[in-house]
């Protein structure tokens, strides 16, 4: 009596490996031999479930595009170039923080704030903001940091999902449509940063890092120059510096190449959002230890994020050494890059960088740009798919909005594809991060 279920047992067994044997077996033409069998494409013939006869969707094979948070930041004198910026940079899938520090007149400032509030495009996405309660920067000093990580701050609460953080003046200007940016940036891991960074600081540790000074942005309501402090500082122990670098040949005073390397900080860059949340955050403390010491040094925004990234071990490995930018220097090198002009516009192009600086306030060379490489109209925005106005009698096509994930990339994806193609190398990409 104990066992009679044994025979039960037996018997379900069976049956069970049966039908699995059934299901393994097809019929000559590939398809499945039980009727239960049901697959999502119709291989011909008539069937008598409504689900066979019924097309499959098809799925995309290209990946969603990402979203870009920039700042774009300007000083007196360029609220005018921060909307020509803004709008060849527009695309409603991103997310845009615009700044026009103090040392702007409160006229210009209401002039910007009037026209983000006042666009109708911008008032449908609702994705461009303007930081009313304007910072006092000093390129040199670490205000220029403090306001960054000012904009970073705003666009994680409340900038949505975005997947890369771009910082730009009023200087800069794009070389590719957003929708060759997006397209390329498609195919990358998100956690990808481009920053131009190496720990070879030369004769920065000298007349940069050693040397203690004081930014009165920091505390007066009026812009001043940095001024110095007569005592000195050792070089960090606690973490190791680096520097934004562009490498620049110096010549001899016959002309020729004497193989000298000037080291020429940059403070551009693209950065992941997990490395900006990061920045903000600071879980384990660094990146608020590493401001605290760049509050005293000279061109902090040329060492800061530089440094917090390649100290930071869960971030130090995804660092691409390029700040996306084709930037021109006099020889030997100044201050500030040389202003770009019609006779560099085949040299931008020739980069493959996505954007350059640093160009002169609505000087012809920005027309070009527009008119060749950008296809975009003077005060209209950089056309891309997701503009579906007709564009007659010269209107804006862009001022009707069409699907925001279609992108229509042109010929500055390919030469970006070119660029991201190389940085990613196997004797570019791991060789140079963080060294």
């Amino acid at each position: 009596m104990e066992r009679k279920w044994i025979f039960p047992l037996a018997v379900g067994s069976i049956v069970s490996l049966f039908l699995l044997f059934l299901t393994t077996l097809t019929s000559f033409d590939g398809s499945p031999f039980l009727f239960f069998y049901r697959s999502s494409a119709v291989t011909g013939g008539s069937s008598p479930f409504v689900e066979n006869q019924l097309k499959p969707i098809p799925i995309s094979t290209l990946p969603p595009p990402p979203r870009f948070a920039y700042l774009i930041s300007g000083s007196a004198g360029d609220g005018r170039m921060l909307k020509r910026t803004l709008l060849a940079l527009y695309h409603p899938l991103n997310q845009y923080v615009v700044h026009l520090d103090r040392e702007a007149s409160s006229e210009e400032r209401l002039d910007l704030e009037k026209f983000v509030k006042d666009h109708p495009v911008f008032n449908k996405v609702g994705n461009v903001r303007m930081i009313v309660k304007a910072n006092l920067v000093t390129y040199r000093g670490p205000t220029m940091v403090a306001n960054t990580l000012h904009a970073a701050a705003i666009l994680l609460k409340e900038g949505g999902d975005w997947d890369w953080f771009i910082n730009l003046s009023a200087s800069d200007y794009p070389l590719v449509t957003q929708d060759d940016l997006l397209h390329t940036f498609s195919y990358l891991p998100r956690d990808l940063n481009f920053i131009d960074h190496t720990s070879n600081i030369g004769w920065k540790e000298f007349q940069r890092a050693k040397p203690i000074i004081i930014d009165p942005g920091l505390y007066s309501m009026r812009k001043a120059d940095v001024f110095w402090v007569t005592q000195k500082r050792s070089v960090p122990t606690a973490f190791k510096l680096f520097t934004g670098i562009h490498k620049y040949p110096l010549l001899s005073a016959d002309a020729c190449n004497t193989g000298t390397i000037s080291l020429i900080g940059s403070a551009w860059m693209a950065l992941s959002r997990p490395f900006v949340d990061y920045c903000i955050w600071g879980w384990d403390n660094l990146p608020r230890t590493v401001l605290m010491y760049y509050a005293n040094f000279l061109s902090s925004p040329e060492g800061y994020f530089h440094t917090v990234i390649c100290n930071a071990q869960e971030f130090r490995n995804t660092t691409v050494n390029s700040d996306l930018h084709f930037i021109s220097w006099d020889n030997p090198p100044k201050q500030h890059p040389h202003l770009l002009r019609l006779a560099d516009m085949q040299r931008m192009i020739d980069s493959n960088a996505p954007f350059a600086r640093k160009f002169p306030r609505h000087d012809p060379v920005l027309d070009k740009i527009d008119s060749e490489i950008l296809s975009r109209g003077p005060d209209m925005f950089t056309p891309g798919g997701w503009c579906v106005g007709s564009g007659k009698n010269g209107t804006d096509p862009c001022t009707v909005i069409g699907n925001r994930t279609v992108l229509r990339p042109g010929p500055g994806a390919k030469r970006l594809e070119k660029l991201i193609s190389s940085l990613l190398s196997n004797d570019n990409f791991r060789p140079r991060q963080c060294k």
